[in-house]
């Protein structure tokens, strides 16, 4: 097995030290701006030594992963002298291996490791990322490594192209962080009729676990519900004067989402091409 080592304890960084340490891969140095988070990390992994710079991360390992913020991925990598046999792979979901050309004209092998998950805090991290899906970026025989690691963290993995990264990493966003500011709109509206945030998410968390529940069981698009899965007209007008009366700035998202999930609705067979065309009038219509 490779030694690895990572440049950056942030919580990227330790989850993935935490997590392949626990799988018998020797994780035998860590580097960060700040030894005290280097230190931090080194505590939870086995024979880890904390070194000062990055160099001596690359000294020490075979496999470097460069964990620190994007911005600084390309002035560490170039900051460090490669050389023919050994890996550095970031993590960054929206940067291709194009940022680690400095390691590859030294004859390192380059690669990008994303895992496609969502890291709150350092515990969180080390819990959810077992069973992620993993965006990987290299050519042989780093490729297969990155996989064989994927496979040990019990993940799957995608291969992408240097072009595909930005929109993978913006379908991310839709998929995470969108969600988590739909989720504060809809909370917004129930303290309209006086129920405090606390509460309005505590009510809305089960609707939120069914639904990703019905993604994961039953799949896009049959797991569609609500108004436009059914062609409601009725309800979705509702929807639009109270919206209007009360949170006009949430008007156009309304519409917006509501044009979105018409294909969706078409797509579940329960709304026809008459049906469809009557809704995106409906919401065509009332736009600002």
């Amino acid at each position: 097995m490779l030694k690895i080592g990572f440049v950056g304890a942030g919580t990227v960084g330790t989850a993935l030290a935490v997590r392949l340490s626990q799988k018998d891969c020797p994780v035998v140095a860590i580097s960060d701006r700040s030894i005290t988070s280097a230190q931090k990390l080194a505590k939870l992994v086995t024979n880890c030594h904390v070194c000062h710079t990055a160099q001596e991360v690359a000294d020490a390992a075979e496999l470097v992963f460069i964990t620190t913020p994007d911005d600084a991925i390309a002035g560490v990598a170039s900051g460090i002298q490669w050389h023919a046999g050994q890996s550095v792979v970031h993590c960054s979901g929206v940067h291709s291996i194009d940022i680690l050309e400095s390691a590859r004209r030294l004859e390192a092998a380059v690669g990008s490791f994303h895992p496609l998950q969502t890291f709150a805090s350092v515990n969180q991290a080390i819990d959810n990322l077992p069973g992620s899906a993993f965006a990987l970026e290299a050519e042989e025989p780093l490729l297969s490594r990155l996989k064989e690691l994927t496979s040990l963290l019990n993940g799957n993995w995608v291969e992408l192209k240097p072009r595909d990264k930005v929109l993978y990493h913006a379908a991310a966003v839709f998929a995470c962080n969108y969600l988590v500011t739909l989720v504060k709109l809809a909370v917004d509206l129930w303290q309209d009729f006086g129920v405090p945030p606390e509460e309005a998410t505590k009510s809305l968390l089960p609707l939120l676990k069914g639904t990703i529940n019905n993604i994961d069981k039953v799949g896009l698009p049959d797991c569609l519900t609500g108004p436009i899965s059914r062609g409601d007209l009725g309800t979705i007008d509702k929807h639009l004067n109270v919206l209007k009366a009360n949170n006009s700035s949430l008007l156009n998202t309304y519409k917006e989402l509501g044009l979105q999930t018409i294909p969706i609705a078409l797509a579940k067979g329960k709304i026809d091409k008459g049906k469809a065309k009557e809704l995106k009038a409906l919401l065509s219509l009332r736009r600002k």
